[in-house]
């Protein structure tokens, strides 16, 4: 499976579940909307060359998000498979976290 839903990532977040959480929205949209999911960390997916690493053989799935959940974050995810990572988007992206109430905090200066 190479998405996960609001409703799975909430439980996996609530639940505890053993996980990396990767905001991949362009700087400025993201500098723009002021907020993130928590526990994220940013990563420039203009720079995804230099990170994507970081990932391969990851023990623990990788779930990647951007703005609606199209072609940055599911470009990435393909990316990250083909490298042996257990990497998933979310389904709609923050638009869709956001619109289902759920937690959201302030971006953190510098990055991620």
């Amino acid at each position: 499976m190479s998405h996960l839903s609001t409703a799975e990532l909430a439980l996996w977040q609530r639940g505890g579940l053993s996980h990396t959480l990767i905001d991949v929205r362009r700087g400025a949209k993201r500098s723009a909307e002021g907020d993130q999911i928590a526990g994220s960390q940013w990563l420039d997916p203009a720079q995804w060359l230099d990170w994507k690493d970081r990932f391969e053989g990851a023990s623990a799935p990788v779930v990647v998000y951007c703005a609606h959940g199209h072609e940055i974050s599911q470009g990435l995810v393909a990316a990250l498979r083909a490298l042996g990572a257990d990497a998933r988007h979310l389904e709609g992206g923050i638009e869709a976290w956001r619109a289902a109430g759920l937690p959201l905090c302030p971006v953190e200066p510098g990055g991620s």
